[in-house]
């Protein structure tokens, strides 16, 4: 049994004669009578009475054709489901994040993909970058916006896209002497208690407000490391440290911080969008065109 038996047998079903069926079907009638003898021998019952006017369904001939109509039906949705995930108009994407991409990078993205490919499902999941990194190579992130350029022992396996830089800031608590300042002098936090993210969780974020602060001939007296921006700001707000963090910080608008620029300017954060070499799935390669076309807007 072939499909086409089933094409056959649906259209002689609806044109209820072989003439007019095997026209339809742009065959001539002998050919048609013989798939159709050919598909009742092999199911081993009659599908159609064979009338002076026409023909017409059995009772095993409405429930083959009803079974057939489903199969075709599927076949259709098949078709039509496999053109659009080679389109990259379906399927799924996990996506990790930063709470500052969230902030600043992703809005901008995820509303314009979710506007062309509605379809595909987006799973979003807040990590730190480190986090992210074995995540990817692990395959259990498909995209991943990280803090600085990913360790030099994974590029070989990982490919990135830059998506733009934040300068650093300075979070201050309420009361301290620095809140009336227009700007921080970096080497005012000489001998200050203070907050960065965590090496483990961010390495590229910790490693650059060390080096705003050596430049400047300061040796950091790290009282806590925070493994998120909102932690950070919270520690700065119970008033345990001034916090060093990306500007995207001021989204969040925590009670009992003010952020003030550093001087002189910090050279501050880079973020990619990192994501797997090698092949690149359809709903991802949309993705990719989506980003580099946000950006160039």
């Amino acid at each position: 049994m072939e499909l086409r038996h089933l094409r056959y047998a649906l259209t002689l079903s609806e044109h209820a004669h072989f003439g007019r069926a095997a026209a339809a079907l742009g065959i001539r009638q002998p050919p048609l009578s013989q798939q159709i003898k050919a598909l009742e021998t092999e199911l081993g019952v009659r599908l159609f009475d064979r009338t002076g006017h026409g023909v017409r369904p059995t009772a095993a001939g409405e429930a083959f054709l009803a079974r057939a109509r489903q199969v075709l039906d599927h076949l259709d949705l098949a078709v039509r489901d496999a053109a659009d995930a080679g389109r990259g108009e379906t399927g799924s994407l996990a996506i990790g994040f930063l709470g500052t991409a969230l902030a600043a990078v992703l809005p901008e993205v995820l509303t314009a993909f979710r506007t062309r490919r509605p379809q595909v499902r987006l799973e979003l999941r807040e990590l730190p970058s480190a986090r992210q990194i074995e995540a990817l190579l692990d395959g259990s992130l498909d995209i991943g916006v990280i803090c600085g350029p990913p360790p030099a022992s994974t590029r070989r396996r990982l490919s990135t896209l830059p998506l733009g830089r934040e300068t650093l800031v300075a979070a201050v608590p309420s009361g301290h002497p620095l809140t009336g300042a227009a700007s921080v002098p970096v080497r005012a936090l000489d001998g200050e208690p203070l907050i960065l993210s965590s090496r483990q969780a961010e390495p590229a974020a910790a490693d650059v407000a060390l080096a705003v602060c050596r430049a400047a001939g300061v040796e950091p007296r790290i009282a806590h490391e925070a493994h998120n921006l909102h932690t950070l700001l919270g520690l700065v707000a119970c008033g345990l440290g001034i916090g060093i963090g990306p500007a995207g910080m001021r989204r969040f608008r925590h009670v009992g911080v003010t952020l003030l620029p550093l001087e002189p300017a910090a050279a501050g954060l880079e973020f990619h969008l990192a994501h797997r070499f090698g092949p690149v799935p359809s709903a991802l390669g949309a993705f990719l065109r989506t980003v580099r076309q946000v950006h160039r807007d």
